[in-house]
């Protein structure tokens, strides 16, 4: 009996495993090259002119890269389209950055708020609310400071805005920077967040990063408007589970979003992955528990034992074929997603998967261990349903209207966040970037 118990519960771990290389690994493979290399011409729409594009960008500070990084958003190829920068405090250092730049580009429409408004307690929110609230198009690009467009990725995103699509956002990876932490971001982004986010939108799941994505206003109005979600610290997850609640659909558009901070940092890259993998064990636990088994070392030891039981293979032997072949598949995804850009060689690729591969443990461990969770210059709880409360916060909101309030409290608050929690069905399994 014991004997037949091993044999069949082999058997069913010899087929999860190799189900992981044809639904996860050659899945996101060949939806990427199809997806990411299929660039579309920049055809008018049917009505004949472009639509109007309200660009939030929040702002927290400085770093090497922001003034290239803003410039690169007044030289976009795009008709019609506004800047709206949000800066969460006078006398923030990118204040004067984006005022050299304003004066440089006086032709392109731009403006500034400062202070922000205490909506709830997602600080983004907070600071990019008053920015919402003046839009003047229905398309709303939110993106994060770090970002860098090329000059046709408004275009691009704005072209896959089509039928009942309410939400185009785009697959994180990062710009060409020099440094190991650089260049281990780079592996990090082109192989388990490709795989991951690739994975997700092939079969309809939510895998929405927030550092740059278009969604229409008119729709977040219907759920209530931005502030609705800002008792969650991942927002974006939940906006984009909303919108599917509605009938729309989501999509990501050819170009990815280019992530270029200007001081990487292995710890602050930990630090990132720790946080992200908080939000993810507050919002969908469930998923969270089983992500082990999407690691290259975990699920290798389970189908070398099952090998072993059925076929007699070497452990030893069948692992390390295992760990080779994911290696060149990751290599692969990677320059599927860089797309003909400057590829890192071969060694510094396999010092970086390496190490990567030997600390996803320890992000995975110090995740759990911690029960608060630090973002930018606050502290905060998670809840269980991914509900945010905040304990500690040095961002001090200065607009005049500022009065504390709590979004989760109000009947809005309350409706929505049932909306978003009666249909586990579209389960995010990628890291929330807030």
């Amino acid at each position: 009996m014991s004997q037949d118990f091993h044999f069949y519960a082999a058997a069913v771990l010899f087929v999860i495993w190799s189900g992981n290389w044809i639904v996860y690994h050659v899945v996101s493979i060949c939806y990427g090259w199809w997806k990411l290399h299929r660039e579309k011409s920049p055809i008018p729409p049917a009505t004949g002119s472009w639509p109007g594009v309200s660009i939030l960008k929040p702002l927290v500070g400085t770093d090497p890269n922001l003034i290239l990084n803003l410039e690169t958003f007044f030289t976009m190829s795009y008709p019609f389209y506004e800047i709206l920068f949000c800066i969460h405090e006078e006398g923030d250092p990118s204040i004067k950055i984006v005022e050299k730049l304003r004066k440089k580009y006086p032709h392109v429409d731009s403006q500034v708020f400062l202070g922000g408004k205490k909506v709830g307690a997602n600080p983004k929110i907070n600071n990019i609310f008053p920015g919402y609230q003046a839009a003047k198009y229905d398309l709303i690009l939110i993106s994060d400071s770090g970002i860098r467009m090329k000059v046709d990725t408004l275009m691009d995103m704005v072209q896959h805005m089509t039928g009942r699509v309410g939400l185009v956002h785009q697959l994180p990876y990062v710009c060409e920077r020099k440094g190991f932490p650089a260049a281990l971001e780079k592996e990090f982004f082109g192989t388990v967040q490709a795989r991951a986010y690739l994975f997700a939108e092939f079969y309809g799941l939510n895998c929405l990063t927030g550092m740059s994505f278009i969604v229409k206003k008119n729709i977040l109005e219907d759920l209530g408007g931005l502030q609705t979600f800002s008792c969650y610290l991942a927002e974006d997850f939940f906006i984009a589970r909303a919108i599917r609640s509605k009938g729309y659909q989501l999509t990501i558009s050819s170009q990815p979003a280019w992530q270029n901070t200007g001081c990487p940092q292995i710890s602050a890259f930990h630090e990132r992955l720790i946080r992200w993998a908080q939000l993810r064990f507050a919002m969908t636990p469930h998923m969270t528990v089983l992500e082990p088994v999407f690691e290259c070392m975990f699920i290798g030891l389970i189908g070398s034992w099952a090998a072993r039981v059925l076929f007699g293979f070497n452990i030893l032997f069948f692992i390390l074929l295992h760990s080779l072949t994911w290696l060149i598949l990751d290599w692969i995804l990677l320059s599927v997603v860089n797309k003909g850009g400057k590829q890192m060689n071969k060694f510094q690729f396999l010092v970086c998967w390496i190490f990567r591969e030997s600390s996803s443990l320890f992000v995975y461990l110090r995740a759990f261990s911690m029960p608060s969770i630090r973002w930018r210059t606050g502290t905060y709880r998670l809840r269980w349903g991914g509900k945010v409360k905040e304990a500690s916060s040095n961002l001090h909101f200065t607009h005049p209207s500022d009065r504390l309030s709590n979004v989760c409290n109000s009947s809005v608050g309350q409706s929505v966040h049932l909306l978003n929690c009666r249909s586990m069905s579209h389960t995010s399994i990628c890291p929330s970037d807030t």
